[in-house]
């Protein structure tokens, strides 16, 4: 189910579902794998969500949401997509395949510039229910939905249909604009090239969040105990190692082990968590997203 922020609903911001989408990220990896990460490199096309005034209705949503099915790289999936009044944007019937039924909200007849982003998530939703992947609760199943999407090349479009200015206020989907593109960012981080999906935003205020969001995907990358981090963070972190805990707040824990003491912290691509022994400088290749990562612990 696609949710939507329309006219006088202000837009939540901020990244209040942070956990969750680390979490989602490290799920898809453990599902998918690395081999079936890469698998998704190239992200849905501006081209094939296009969809104008004069195309049929009904052929025109089929034609986007074959490919998003193509995208999403579920050949043997067929989506029947019908219109009806309804308060979400959409929503989908998971059943056995390979037809799925995706009603859309009827604003989307003459609102055609975010049909791709609805159907965006609903298939998504399809792909994980055939993966058998899920949270335990409704709200962290459409966060790990959007963030799938997001990660997976075609969620970009569920940011591009954010906007919010004196008149509007619009947003598909459960993440706030600035953990999409957080997501975004993640994705176009990725070791071996990942995509930089900035070129492609028609709304300037996605644009700006998904700046936002990138730059907490950087900061992450400069986090001790990588030898990135700044100054400030190498000060910290050797305050907590000589003191054997770590301050509030800090992504790392230290532990004791028969062999000595060990740092704990998340892989800043794929979340899992690495452990390392306390010696100085070392490299660490994450066994499942096989990032190597130089660190200084």
């Amino acid at each position: 189910m696609t949710r939507i922020s329309r006219s006088g609903s202000p837009v939540e911001h901020g990244f209040p579902r942070l956990d969750t989408v680390r979490a989602a990220i490290t799920a898809l990896f453990r599902r998918l794998s690395y081999e079936g990460i890469r698998a998704y490199d190239t992200s849905f096309a501006p081209a094939d969500a296009a969809f104008t005034a004069d195309d049929d209705l009904h052929l025109g949503a089929h034609r986007v949401a074959s490919a998003i099915v193509r995208a999403l790289r579920l050949p043997d999936a067929r989506m029947v997509v019908c219109f009806r009044a309804m308060e979400e944007a959409a929503t989908v019937e998971l059943a056995s395949g390979p037809e799925y039924f995706i009603e859309v909200n009827d604003r989307f007849r003459t609102h055609r510039r975010d049909l791709a982003a609805a159907l965006a998530h609903e298939v998504t939703h399809v792909l994980l229910h055939r993966l058998d992947l899920r949270f335990p609760t409704t709200a962290d199943n459409e966060v790990l939905t959007d963030t799938a999407a997001a990660y997976l090349g075609v969620g970009w479009l569920l940011l591009d249909a954010y906007r919010e200015d004196e008149l509007t206020h619009q947003k598909l989907g459960y993440l706030t604009p600035e953990e999409f593109g957080y997501v975004l960012a993640r994705r176009a981080l990725l070791p071996g090239g990942g995509e930089d999906p900035s070129t492609w935003f028609t709304s300037p205020q996605a644009y700006e969040a998904y700046v936002r969001g990138r730059e907490l995907a950087g900061r992450e990358l400069r986090r001790a105990p990588l030898a990135a981090a700044d100054r400030a963070q190498r000060r910290r972190y050797a305050r907590d190692r000589r003191a054997g805990s770590a301050t509030p707040g800090a992504s790392y824990v230290f532990e004791e082990h028969p062999a000595g003491t060990r740092v704990s912290f998340p892989c800043p691509v794929c979340g899992q968590r690495l452990r390392l022994p306390v010696r100085g400088p070392v490299r660490a290749r994450c066994g499942l997203c096989r990032t190597v990562l130089d660190c200084d612990t």
